[in-house]
């Protein structure tokens, strides 16, 4: 592929104002916001060799939609050339940001902050095309620990002044990630232009009690090291988090808060130590590719909804339910998602979910997206199979398709394999595993065959 390495940068804030609720750690908690920790950003980097271009965009969310994503691509590829199959758009996570309409009951979404928030992540993509320049890019994978624990396998959160600890290890280290990839973007001259962080974990440093905007420990970090580096933008990559939690979460708000800034600053520690012994990588080949692939979902058959329908219908009907029970406003999510499915199989909408798989290639480096919250067993056997030296299993992309169970939790069940799915108004996976192993699979080896 002829022509020099060019990256570009863009960010735009998109920080939505006071009193809009945020999305996360319950249905229907009423957590309206009441200040700013910490500002929100959509930020994007843009990157062409020869005539192939492509730009991935990561904002300080909770999830984007497929529709959002198609307004996003519209718009930047007519303004740009772009095309649309070039074009990645990644949430962080962060459950403290707005509601965006993705979870009922999981925070209002707000009118306003919906309409803006398509053009503001479109400029950003924008941005990074326009400021498009001749640069260099550097690797590095770097321990990264004391941040996380397995949720469904190491499932004890340990008191604050014990996780807090320099030395606190999680008892399976193994079930999380232990290093993050950085990237670094660098001038001719050697100016830092940019940089891109990769680690899997649920940004929830916080708890359903906090009300303040940020972007939790993985937005407190990229800002912390954006400031250090002035005219730099950072990009956050959220990998396999599907079953990894931050090791302060659920405590109260005034501890939260206060470790929100030790965890965001254990991971700025491994980022700056990244960017400081960063390796050049040769980018000599870019490609992308997009599908569309089908997931199967279990269909118990229409009656046996209609049974589930009525019963839950009843327990809110009963005398004494009160709105201030969290299981009756959590029996609410489930009655509007089983409402949702029986509407759509009396339309003969199918089963089944068809959702985007994405892979960008940049020399050595596979980034593998798709729009599930990942679990780890899932990301480890992708790696093993990938033919990249450096692969990249990114979720929360170009839309929102629930927990990516392994195959152990999905045989046990519960709230990510089976009541996930219905509070969004879709019916359990099959194997998601399987499927979802096997189509980031084919769509890398696309990548490496062109």
């Amino acid at each position: 592929m002829s022509g020099s390495l060019k990256i570009g940068f863009g960010r735009v804030d998109i920080t939505p104002r006071i009193g809009v609720e945020l999305c996360g750690f319950g249905p229907y908690l009423l957590r309206r916001s009441i200040g700013v920790r910490d500002r929100l950003w959509a930020r994007a980097m843009a990157v062409q060799r020869g005539t192939h271009r492509l730009v991935l965009m990561s904002a300080d969310l909770i999830g984007i939609s497929a529709s959002m994503t198609a307004m996003v691509r519209e718009r930047v590829a007519r303004e740009t050339g772009l095309s649309p199959d070039g074009i990645l758009t990644h949430a962080t996570h962060t459950h403290s940001g707005p509601g965006v309409g993705l979870y009922t009951g999981w925070g209002e979404p707000d009118g306003p902050t919906l309409e803006l928030l398509p053009s503001r992540l479109a400029e950003a993509c924008i941005q990074a095309v326009e400021n498009l320049q001749d640069a260099t890019l550097s690797h590095a994978e770097i321990p990264c620990e004391g941040i996380g624990l397995n949720r469904e396998y190491d499932r004890d959160a340990p008191p604050l002044a014990e996780c807090l600890a320099d030395d606190w290890r999680p008892a399976k280290p193994e079930l999380t990630d232990t290093t993050c990839h950085i990237f670094a973007a660098k001038s001719p001259a050697g100016r830092l232009l940019g940089f891109v962080s990769y680690f899997g974990c649920h940004p929830v440093c916080c708890c359903s009690e906090t009300r303040y905007i940020h972007g939790d420990y993985c937005g407190v970090a990229t800002n912390l090291l954006e400031r250090e580096n002035p005219g730099a933008t950072g990009l956050f990559l959220q990998g396999a988090q599907g079953d990894v939690n931050s090791c302060v979460v659920h405590k109260p708000e005034t501890e939260s808060l206060l470790a929100l800034d030790v965890i965001a600053g254990r991971y700025a520690c491994s980022v700056r130590h990244g960017l400081s012994v960063a390796k050049p990588v040769a980018i000599e080949e870019i490609a992308f590719r997009r599908r569309l692939v089908s997931f199967h979902c279990k269909n118990p058959g229409r009656d046996k909804l209609e049974a589930v329908r009525v019963e839950t219908e009843a327990l809110l009907r009963a005398s004494g339910a009160s709105d201030s029970d969290p299981s009756v406003r959590m029996a609410t999510v489930r009655l509007l998602g089983i409402r949702t499915i029986l509407k759509a199989m009396d339309q003969g909408k199918p089963v089944d979910r068809e959702l985007e798989i994405q892979g960008f290639r940049l020399g050595p480096v596979a980034i593998l997206a798709s729009p599930f919250e990942i679990f780890q067993a899932i990301k480890n056997e992708v790696k093993a199979g990938a033919s990249a030296p450096i692969p990249l299993v990114v979720g929360i992309s170009n839309g929102s398709g629930g927990y990516a169970v392994d195959r152990t939790a999905a045989a046990r069940g519960g709230y990510a394999a089976d009541w996930v799915p219905v509070m969004q108004g879709n019916l359990p996976y099959v194997d998601i595993h399987g499927e979802l192993v096997r189509a980031l699979l084919q769509v890398e080896d696309e990548l490496w065959k062109g």
